[in-house]
């Protein structure tokens, strides 16, 4: 199939890329409407208990979460008469507003302590924003022109999980569009110095562009059938710019290497497809297996990612070998015009002046010390992980300028209040709630009396300490329609804490008088880590057995595919590790930018992570191993063959590490703490696995290793014999490929057995 592709090219290369931007700028013009049909939302999972109960208190009760703040700060006190007439007036402007619902104020409430600064001089004013997340998202914008600054002789600010979902994502867009400007300038001056051709540098861009156009066009198609998150754009950009970059570097090099065996052209563009092209197709394949195993996970983000991911490797694997082909055919040695850095190249590199040739055969030498001192060094990093927190984003995760974080930090400061962590416990079929006022006040009684319960309102009044401190009001008929009911539950504690979700098992375990479920933040938090505990270890196997099965068929090796997931899993644990010591635990503020310490990392950082680094992981073992392979295939000896592998592809792993870090390392100068978590985790997991795992680990355990590296029993050497695939190049190898059969001692290794798998 490669050979007959790159006949087809080699024979009309202008046609073929004509062709080629034909197909790009069709799924190009689609590609323009995928922003309007992505979603805001997507970070629940629509099967949960928290989620059933919402969807009735959203049908029966038009009640969302509260997610509506308001600090109004009054200098003369907040209960001088004037300033109670105009925080009536407020509250009744906003009640009367069709987009919001259950409006209530230190005013109108009577002065309920909850809504009062302990200063005396500030209240709030709490409510709910009524629609779906975008629909929330839209409104609040409205909301911040409208209620912040001097509104009815009042000064306010508006805040709440409303805006600080509004903020959050306009943060993260404007600080993406940010990385973006500045990645393609840092990334083009790389990529200059790594070809030293301003022309051969452009090519990386080239198959970037063809790739990000082409996979949007694609999620437009996609997002007719699944609801799509808007961080997809993130994954399709800065993924296919990472992998355009990787793959070019790969083909480009090897290309070089075959015109500098005296290969023509056309021979070098043929030979470099059908060798190369082999390990880029397997390489986007394994990164694709790394997404998909997303899918597992029930959330509208992750599959949005899984879906995007796929697509993208899929699409930056067959974006190189049609472009960068047709490019190299088409402009011949005009490939390296505007040569703006100028190297002495040498036609015949003797394989041992190389240094990775050098660095293998150092650490091969001396393979336990160099075995122990990485994991110990990767153990240290690693400690941290074992005190792992993981936590929903709030306003904390956002800049200390955001307007919802300065109303947060006021509340937590000067208020005595969780009610925006209220929980929902919703009776739905219960036929009227007024006959069962009395199950009601039992109910809501003993729910009021569990330890970090500060507050339960029902329709029969306001509970504390497991006794009714106030009366049903006018307000309390908004817990009851025709055939259902709910009681609002107000922690004492932050539902976001573990104390929180030790809360929310216990007002579930509460003996209740009807079928109850509970709803709001904190058992939004509950449920999602319930989901992904249950989920993960299926998400793992899939990764886990789907990279084995693509490694073997690579190597015809049971080993190799061990060791290359036992390392890249170590490689992320010291990520984590890491990720732990600086965002969890606020160190080195200094290196990455100010941001909030809440003692935990977002939810979503390690998942996301996980399925890039140890795609991207796998994408360099790939290119490893291949070019070790097919130097073994060709010798028969290991640690030659070892050596002679790591210099042929170590200076390329190298680049495209530094390269596809430099991407991803932009993130940093966002805003977000979640967003500068990923912009320090990836370049750190990939420079890890480029330089410790493939340059330190990999030759000790191979060396220790030595034939058994590519055992395998029969019936699997079988298997791989008929499915199998390799790098090496159909033509046989003559010349130095036979005198390099001969180790240092003069052995004839082609005389060895052969090992597993095709030659």
């Amino acid at each position: 199939m490669l050979d007959r592709l790159a006949t087809t090219i080699l024979a009309r290369p202008r046609k073929v890329l004509l062709w080629t931007l034909v197909v790009v700028f069709c799924l190009g013009g689609l590609s323009a409407g995928v922003s309007g049909r992505l979603t805001m939302g997507g970070y629940e999972s629509p099967d949960t208990e928290s989620a059933a109960a919402q969807e009735i208190l959203d049908e029966e009760f038009e009640q969302g979460r509260p997610n509506l703040t308001i600090l109004v700060t009054a200098p003369e006190g907040i209960d001088d008469p004037e300033v109670e007439r105009k925080g009536l007036a407020l509250t009744e402007r906003l009640q009367r507003d069709d987009t919001l619902a259950n409006v209530v104020s230190y005013w109108s409430t009577g002065g309920s302590p909850a809504l009062r600064g302990e200063d005396g001089k500030q209240a709030l004013i709490s409510g709910n924003i009524l629609g779906d997340f975008d629909d929330v998202y839209d409104r609040s914008e409205e909301l911040k022109e409208e209620y912040t600054g001097t509104v009815e002789g009042l000064q306010v600010k508006l805040g709440g999980a409303g805006l600080m979902l509004y903020e959050n994502t306009k943060q993260a867009s404007e600080d993406s569009a940010k990385a973006e400007s500045l990645v393609f300038p840092v990334v083009l001056v790389a990529l200059v110095v790594i070809f030293g051709s301003l022309v051969a540098a452009t090519l990386p861009l080239a198959v970037a562009f063809a790739t990000l156009l082409v996979v949007l066009g694609i999620m437009f198609g996609i997002t007719f059938l699944f609801e799509a998150n808007n961080f997809l754009l993130n994954i399709t950009v800065f993924l296919g710019l990472g992998l355009a970059i990787d793959y070019s570097l790969l083909f480009i090099t090897r290309y070089r290497e075959e015109l500098r065996t005296g290969a023509s052209i056309p021979d070098a563009i043929r030979s470099t497809t059908t060798t190369v092209g082999r390990t880029i197709l397997f390489s986007a394949v394994t990164l694709a297996v790394a997404f998909l195993s997303l899918l597992v996970m029930p959330f509208a983000m992750f599959q949005s990612v899984a879906l995007a991911g796929t697509a993208t490797a899929l699409a930056a694997g067959v974006a190189t070998l049609v472009i960068v082909p047709a490019l190299l055919a088409w402009a011949g040695p005009r490939i390296d015009r505007f040569r703006l850095v100028r190297r002495k190249e040498r036609p015949e590199v003797r394989p041992e002046e190389g240094f990775w040739h050098r660095l293998a055969i150092t650490v091969m030498r001396r393979p336990v010390p160099v075995l122990l001192g990485v994991l110990v060094l990767l153990g240290i990093l690693a400690a941290p992980v074992a005190n792992m927190n993981l936590r929903l984003p709030d306003e904390q995760v956002l800049p200390t300028s955001a307007q919802s974080y300065e109303v947060s930090k006021a509340v937590a400061d000067n208020f005595d209040n969780r009610e925006h962590q209220a929980m929902q416990v919703v009776a739905d079929g219960i036929g009227d709630p007024a006959g069962h006022t009395e199950d009601i006040d039992g109910y809501a009684a003993r729910l009021s009396a569990l330890p970090d319960v500060a507050r339960v309102d029902a329709l029969t009044g306001s509970y504390a300490d497991g006794a009714q401190v106030a009366p049903p009001t006018d307000l309390s008929r908004a817990f009851a329609t025709d055939d259902a009911t709910y009681l609002s539950v107000v922690p004492a504690v932050d539902g976001l804490s573990d104390e929180g979700a030790e809360l929310v098992r216990d007002v579930r375990g509460v003996e209740a008088p009807f079928d109850v479920q509970t709803a709001g933040t904190p058992a939004v938090s509950v449920d999602t880590f319930d989901i992904v505990g249950d989920r993960l270890p299926l998400a793992l196997s899939i990764l886990v057995l789907g990279t084995f099965i693509l490694l073997f068929l690579l190597t015809g090796s049971v080993l190799m595919p061990v060791k290359a997931i036992l390392l890249s899993l170590l490689s992320l644990s010291a990520t984590f590790g890491a990720l732990v010591f600086v965002f969890q635990e606020g160190r080195l503020q200094w290196l990455v930018g100010d941001f909030v310490v809440t003692g935990a990392l977002n939810w979503t950082v390690p998942i996301l992570i996980c399925a890039i680094a140890f795609g991207l992981s796998m994408d360099y073992e790939i290119f490893m191993i291949s070019r070790i392979k097919e130097e073994y295939d060709r010798t028969g000896d290991n640690e030659l063959s070892v050596a002679a592998g790591l210099e042929r592809v170590g200076r390329v792993i190298t680049y495209a590490a530094v390269v596809l870090s430099l991407v991803f390392v932009v993130l940093i100068t966002s805003g977000i703490s979640y967003m500068k978590a990923i912009g320090v985790g990836l370049p750190l997991a990939i420079l890890m696995d480029a330089t410790l795992i493939r340059g330190g680990l990999l030759p000790a355990f191979m060396r220790l290793m030595g034939r058994a590296n590519w055992w395998a029993p029969g019936w699997m050497r079988a298997l791989h014999a008929r499915f199998g695939i390799s790098e090496a190049p159909s033509r046989p190898a003559g010349g130095d490929a036979e005198r390099s059969q001969r180790g240092e001692d003069g052995t004839d290794h082609a005389a060895e057995p052969r090992p597993a798998g095709r030659v």
